[in-house]
């Protein structure tokens, strides 16, 4: 019997039609190339020709290697063929910018007097712009792509060697042009902005992972073929499936993110200046307009922060009423509905739009401000240095992970009520014995989660006119004055930046005496990478706390979703150990011990010699790197807790009902259904993963991150960026526990 080597080796084909026009195209493209390149150097280099000949060299072995004899026996095999054929091959040819070198390297004779006419007609030029305009392009390389993959057309393909070709060509084609408007091969201009070729990509990624994930997950044969072809490989049928399946996936959405991370970098980086760019006459301007924010801040500041803390007291004692005297079904009560699924979803997306609103709004300060006057009678004092740091929250941050899944917290609305109230207690007691703001900036695990998601938030408290502030002498934004108190957080405006341990109180914007302080607009996520000096906070590099806590989000993000869906509710089953026991093992390793292992190995392989022999320091590293994974663990919090509110919408109002007296609240109103919910989802994730390789690379690329070496130093994190990445896909298409409703999920 001939062994898997030998019939590999012997399964290549000459195929001498593809094989002899391959070989034309690349004779063309080399002669044209020699040509255009004495005329314009700067325009074709040596890399450009090895992108053209390796793509060609690319669709030969997709069609011609052992990779096509072996795809009708294994569907994975196939979907290899798939993506050289869509996502290797196409951009590398246009990387290549073929258009001139192919026009160029032609006869004379037929460049200028057969093809000279039909490339000046209009309408061909008008039908040439039309293919690779995006809005055809796009859905053309979709419906390409889903419906080759229906069973009747795949099947199809698999029986016959014309419709096969047919599919492969029209992989090709349509490749092709959904590449060229992100490649842009010169000469072509490109009707979009270049920024929109990010959705462009991710919104294609969509498509690749809802069909990626609809394979992997399908539990029987798709296609008869495969089940009814010999075995030829240690995988079932089914086992096969899945393994395409996550072929097409991971590799598939790897080839997306790469281009739009690469234009996300293009875009926010700075500009260059080049030979061609003509200076800018500078003209007189009018002076910006006062931003629309300004007004809406003072009005917040003045007015609308105390409505908001008294509609959430009221609120917060609604569920501690019903949570000790209504029926103890989290589904049923205001405290199984109000906390765990209403506002753990607002409040992830208020700062995803605008920031810190919770901490602005939150009900707990609003009774210590109104306690003051008698706590002021008792002795103050400072909060103990050793415990001036985050390591404490994170603590807490741990311990309530750890509780909210072993006991269930979602569900027991007793639990729920008695946490309120003891957080109440604790903000009483903390303030009434330390002052400052010592429960918000050291204590509360609530305020630090806030803290360390609005680093990627849109608006931030700062200063308007830093000129203005330079002729102070008062401080009123950081002491107070006899009217206002000043920034109990410490946070110097002038000196501040960026969102860490910003409660959003206002204070500041009322004690200023210029009305120089406002939320304002700001680059969502720009102060990962400025790692400058900051008031109160310091520099980034310097807070291996910070890091901690953000590893606790970030990893926690993951693990607190993991712990819902049915695999890991499986694996508890076959286990036998108890759910206490399950989940205190399960959470340990993924908070406890496997962020130091992955951190620390990151880490560890970032830290390389830059050219003057330097290498960075281990505890810096670690905390700079670490705190840019913020915004991929915010994109999972968000894309959880949308999930549970989307789900358990209508959740309040058989719950309304029942606390009004309605004899028979309608339960059937537990759950909404939304079928792009899944799509959001992945979008949402997609962005955080995009904004954390951003970070990434920008935080590498500065002192402390290996500069001279960026990508050595970029690299270890980015893998363990798209490691979490790709599990936390796995994990939406995962069934999820619909918490917080009567129906079962």
């Amino acid at each position: 019997m001939m062994s898997a080597a030998d019939a590999a080796i012997a399964s290549w084909a000459l195929e001498p039609g593809v094989l002899f026009g391959l070989s034309l195209a690349a004779i063309i493209y080399l002669r044209g190339w020699l040509r255009v390149r004495r005329l314009a150097p700067h325009r074709f280099s040596g890399w450009q020709l090895a992108a053209f000949f390796f793509g060609l060299f690319t669709i030969y072995v997709a069609v011609a290697s052992p990779l096509d004899a072996f795809a009708n026996f294994l569907l994975s095999v196939h979907m290899i063929q798939h993506l050289l054929l869509t996502m290797v091959a196409p951009p590398l040819i246009l990387l290549g910018a073929p258009f001139l070198p192919l026009l160029t390297g032609l006869p004379r004779c037929v460049r200028v007097d057969a093809l000279g006419p039909f490339l000046i007609w209009p309408p061909l030029k008008r039908l040439g712009a039309l293919l690779v305009h995006p809005a055809f392009a796009w859905p053309a390389f979709i419906i390409s792509n889903v419906a080759w993959h229906l069973p009747p057309l795949y099947e199809l393909a698999l029986r016959s060697e014309f419709w096969h070709r047919a599919e492969h060509a029209s992989f090709l084609g349509t490749a092709i042009l959904f590449w060229w408007p992100v490649i842009a091969p010169w000469p072509s201009r490109m009707p979009w902005p270049r920024w929109t070729m990010i959705p462009y990509l991710l919104l294609a990624d969509l498509q690749n992972t809802a069909l990626a994930a609809f394979l992997s997950f399908y539990e029987a044969v798709l296609y008869p073929t495969y089940a009814a072809a010999p075995r030829i490989s240690g995988l079932s049928a089914v086992q096969d499936q899945a393994a395409a399946g996550a072929i097409m996936w991971v590799p598939g959405s790897i080839g997306f993110f790469v281009p739009a991370g690469l234009i996300a970098l293009e875009y926010l980086g700075p500009k260059r200046r080049t030979p061609l760019t003509h200076p800018v006459r500078r003209v007189a301007t009018r002076p910006p307009r006062e931003s629309a924010l300004v007004p809406i801040t003072r009005f917040l500041a003045r007015r609308g922060r105390p409505i908001l803390q008294i509609v959430l007291l009221a609120l917060a004692a609604l569920v501690v009423w019903d949570g000790f005297t209504g029926p103890q079904v989290g589904a049923m009560n205001a405290a199984g509905v109000l906390p765990w699924t209403h506002w753990r979803g607002f409040t992830v997306i208020g700062l995803l739009l605008a920031g810190n609103l919770f901490c602005m709004s939150c009900p707990f300060i609003l009774v210590r401000d109104a306690t003051r006057p008698l706590t002021r009678l008792l002795p103050h004092g400072k909060w103990p240095r050793a415990l001036r740091s985050k390591f404490l929250p994170a603590v807490l941050l741990v311990i309530y992970l750890w509780a909210y899944e072993a006991f269930g917290l979602w569900d027991d609305p007793w639990i729920t009520a008695l946490i309120i109230v003891g957080y109440f207690a604790a903000v009483l007691v903390i303030d009434g014995i330390f002052s400052g703001g010592t429960f918000c900036k050291f204590v509360c695990p609530i305020g630090q989660f806030h803290f360390v998601q609005s680093l990627a938030s849109p608006l931030e408290v700062r200063v308007r006119e830093p000129d203005a502030c330079r002729s102070c002498r008062t401080y009123d934004c950081l002491r107070g004055n006899a009217t206002q108190r000043g920034c109990e957080l410490e946070l110097f405006q002038p000196r501040k930046a960026g969102n860490m341990d910003c409660t959003f109180c206002l204070d500041c914007v009322s004690a200023c005496p210029k009305q120089n302080v406002s939320l304002l607009p700001v680059v969502p996520g720009a102060d990962l990478w400025a790692d400058g000096p900051r008031s109160s906070v310091r520099k980034f590099r310097d807070r291996p706390d910070l890091a901690a806590l953000v590893a606790v989000l970030v990893f926690g993000a993951f693990a607190n979703a993991a712990g819902m869906i049915a695999p890991v509710r499986r694996l508890q089953e076959a286990s036998g150990l108890s759910h206490v026991v399950f989940t205190t093992i399960f959470l340990a390793l993924a908070l406890l011990v496997l962020p130091p292992l992955l951190l620390g190995a990151a880490t560890t392989l970032s830290r390389q010699p830059g050219r003057t022999g330097d290498t960075p320091a281990f505890l810096p590293t670690l905390s700079r790197f670490t705190v840019a994974l913020a915004p991929l663990g915010f994109a999972m919090w968000i894309a959880h807790f949308v999930f549970h509110l989307v789900t358990g919408l209508l959740t309040p109002i058989p719950v309304a009902q029942r606390l009004f007296g309605s004899a028979d609240p309608d339960w059937a109103l537990q759950s909404a259904a939304w079928p792009g919910l899944v799509g959001l989802e992945i979008l949402i994730l997609d962005a955080g993963f995009l904004l954390t390789l951003y970070a990434l690379w920008r935080v590498a690329r500065q002192p402390g991150g290996s500069p001279s070496r960026p990508v050595r130093a970029f690299l270890p994190w980015a893998i363990l960026a798209a490691m979490l990445y790709a599990f936390g896909v796995w994990v939406i298409f995962q069934p999820m526990e619909m918490r917080g409703t009567l129906l079962p999920g």
